[in-house]
């Protein structure tokens, strides 16, 4: 099915600007010891966008790919930076381990698969496995994390979105995905609203 954009897919660009900026302050952050990123979360986020990506490329997705390739470029340099200070990693845990595990089991039927919407299906479940460590942690621990690399995540997820022109799996799916796990950690992180659940609950 075809629909008329509200944007021209050019503005896919700006949204990986928005990306880069939020990568790049994250990095910053992790370097100086400011933020713990989970190694799990992050090494395991690096991979699965890329898989999607190549499923997208397959399928003739557009600059829409752009944002793809972008949330799994921002999780390996900061991976990186994640060794270049020894205070900035946060401890692997037995939970990290078996999301790990289910991600790569999300991998491994994608390989199976060979389809590309089964791959997209397939990298996002994966994906979401891959974040749970560090949504778990976002609730608990808000202030070992920072908020804006998710924001601006979500708000060139939104950019992407409204650059799509057939709407197809292929074409919203990721972006969908990308805006929702960020929403959902901006609102921890940002609005520490683990802490106030908990609050509120006791």
């Amino acid at each position: 099915m075809y629909t008329i954009s509200m944007l021209d897919e050019r503005f896919v660009l700006l949204g990986v600007l928005l990306n880069i900026v939020g990568g790049l302050d994250y990095f910053i952050k992790t370097v100086q010891g400011k933020v713990k990123p989970n190694r799990v979360t992050w090494f395991l986020w690096a991979i699965v966008p890329f898989i999607a990506y190549i499923s997208e490329i397959s399928q003739g997705v557009g600059m829409q790919s752009l944002l793809t390739f972008m949330v799994g470029f921002n999780p390996l340099i900061i991976f990186i930076a994640s060794f270049m200070n020894k205070n900035s990693a946060w401890k692997i845990s037995l939970l990290d381990i078996v999301c790990a595990l289910l991600c790569l089991i999300g991998l491994f039927f994608w390989m199976v698969t060979k389809v590309g919407n089964f791959a997209i299906i397939f990298s996002i479940l994966a994906d979401a496995f891959a974040g749970i460590p560090t949504i778990i942690k976002s609730y608990r621990y808000p202030d070992s994390e920072d908020y804006k690399i998710f924001m601006l995540g979500m708000l060139s997820a939104i950019i992407t979105l409204l650059t799509v022109k057939q709407w197809n799996l292929a074409n919203y799916g990721f972006p969908v995905y990308i805006f929702s796990i960020n929403l959902l950690l901006v609102m921890l992180i940002r609005f520490k609203m683990g802490i106030f659940f908990k609050s509120y609950l006791k």
